[in-house]
């Protein structure tokens, strides 16, 4: 099985998580941020992850410490347990509908990290979560994991479904992107030789 486990302590967050890749969709998060909570919930059961996190942060003063520095926890969990990244697909997508609202995103988990983000939200809040920091949590991911990552809603109406749509879109990319070839099993999925 592919696992990682790690701490990330600064002056503004103390974080602390477990990720297990061929898990079974088993979650245990606490961000003091709960719609984050949710969108890290269903990221973990739609991607069949095992995942546990544990934040504290300064939220007194906002949440975007908070909220970027989990992304940034997550891009290094899985960073740590892809390993070499030897026999991985390293790239997937896919596109979801949820009721009215349709997302796609895609991954290349090829060592460059690059985030394009459009989520067509226009309030300020879903829930109790900031939605300009979804962009943040997305970008702390892919800094550290080596991520490229695609995500778009092409339409809908909710703000809470178009923000659920993006998760459980970059939920199922990622499932796929991490899932190994028997055929390719000692190979880098790259003709650099290198990712």
């Amino acid at each position: 099985m592919r696992t990682a486990k790690l701490t990330r302590d600064t002056k503004e967050t103390q974080i602390s998580g477990r990720l297990a890749i061929e898990g079974k969709g088993r979650y245990e998060i606490s961000t003091g941020v709960r719609f984050l909570d949710h969108m890290l919930e269903l990221f973990t059961k739609h991607g069949g992850f095992d995942l546990a996190l544990k934040a504290q942060g300064d939220l007194d003063v906002d949440q975007h410490h908070t909220v970027e520095d989990c992304g940034i926890v997550l891009g290094q969990l899985f960073s740590q347990a892809l390993g070499d990244r030897k026999g991985i697909n390293r790239a997937g997508y896919f596109v979801l509908p949820m009721d009215e609202t349709l997302a796609v995103v895609a991954v290349d988990l090829g060592g460059r990290p690059s985030l394009v983000y459009k989520d067509q939200v226009r309030v300020r809040l879903v829930g109790d979560l900031q939605v300009e920091l979804v962009h943040d949590f997305l970008e702390g991911f892919v800094n550290h994991c080596g991520a490229n990552l695609h995500g778009k809603i092409l339409y809908g109406r909710s703000s809470h479904h178009k923000i659920e749509a993006i998760f459980k879109c970059f939920a199922r990319a990622m499932k796929y992107a991490c899932s190994k070839d028997s055929r390719l099993k000692d190979q880098l999925p790259s003709t650099k030789g290198l990712l």
